[in-house]
């Protein structure tokens, strides 16, 4: 619990000097090169990491990668990038980079493993971690950063597959104020929205809170799209109605679950593709602990968590979660 009572400390604390486990650091001055255009790294370069790092390799920078996956690693040399063979092997070509990865495990991984980044850094560099994960690991990997004289900022995303390929999306950045600009300059090459939410780890809590939100909200879009179109509605008139009525949102307008509605999106694509149903029950589970630690109710947040592990049950956990719309219809047959 006390570590816990630190967590919110450092949540809430704006000053560039951070207290952990009875140690003080420093925010990291960094000595990277001034030019907008200095080599990027990227690892993690799946279905949102891959667009983010086309996108930046389309705006004229030069991009080290690495990911797992050999397919993934392929699909980005053909685009341009530079493939490497580690993420130690990254960091010591280049003195910023970015990361995207599934959860706190591969963050913990590729950041302190064997062949992870801080066993090459370059004194000075830029990291900057979009993946979401737990705001206590982002702080814990800020610390082990700046060790190595590096600066670690979280900067989870928001605007799912669509706006990762077009560049769209939201940039919620956890970190010292003092780097904002120069995540900035990297960041804008992906998203249309950067915003300095404080210090590390409030990227990682404002992305706790969205998903929680998305995850409630794409339900309730199911739930009622299945119920008009059961009344007779069609469903592109239904969303035409809901989205500019009082019931419109992101769920129904910009990602909409029904089949057909909308194109390009996962629903019109056997839901494949997006924002796996299995990585939205770990956002939840994050969003619940939470919510347990700050004593924050959060009942339509908890059944969501509940739908979600349900549907991983019954076959949906790679399927994109809007997925729901179909697990409500699966529901019904069964009944």
């Amino acid at each position: 619990m006390a570590a816990l009572g630190k967590a919110r400390f450092l949540l809430q604390h704006k000053c560039s000097v951070y207290k952990l486990s009875g140690c003080r650091y420093f925010s990291v001055q960094s000595v990277r090169h001034s030019e907008s255009k200095s080599p990027v790294g990227f690892i993690g370069l799946g279905n949102m990491g891959g667009p983010m790092a086309k996108n930046l390799i389309k705006n004229g920078y030069s991009v080290t990668v690495f990911d797992v996956s050999e397919q993934s690693k392929e699909d980005l040399r053909k685009a341009g990038a530079n493939v490497v063979s580690s993420p130690a092997a990254v960091a010591s070509e280049v003195d910023t980079i970015v990361t995207m990865l599934p959860s706190n495990p591969h963050v913990i991984e590729v950041y302190t493993g064997k062949s992870g980044i801080l066993s090459t850094v370059k004194p000075g560099s830029l990291l900057i971690d979009s993946s979401t994960i737990d705001p206590m690991v982002s702080i814990d990997m800020a610390e082990q950063c700046s060790k190595k004289n590096a600066t670690f900022m979280d900067a989870p995303v928001s605007g799912g597959v669509l706006a990762a390929a077009s560049g769209a999306l939201t940039f919620m950045v956890g970190g010292p104020a003092s780097e904002f600009p120069a995540a900035k300059i990297i960041l804008e090459n992906m998203g249309k929205n950067v915003i300095h939410c404080g210090g590390v780890g409030t990227g990682e809590a404002a992305k706790v809170c969205n998903n929680m939100m998305l995850a409630i909200s794409m339900i309730g879009a199911s739930e009622t799209m299945n119920m008009g179109i059961k009344l007779g509605l069609e469903p592109k008139v239904l969303k035409d109605v809901l989205c500019t009525s009082s019931a419109r949102c992101w769920s129904l307008d910009t990602y909409n679950p029904v089949p057909g509605v909308l194109e390009g999106v996962p629903s019109s694509k056997d839901y494949q593709g997006g924002f796996a149903t299995e990585l939205m029950v770990k956002d939840l589970g994050l969003a619940q602990n939470v919510a347990t630690t700050l004593k924050s109710p959060t009942p339509l947040g908890s059944l969501a968590h509940q739908i979600y592990r349900v549907m991983c049950n019954k076959g949906y956990a790679r399927k994109d979660f809007s997925s729901a719309y179909m697990f409500l219809q699966d529901e019904k047959e069964e009944k």
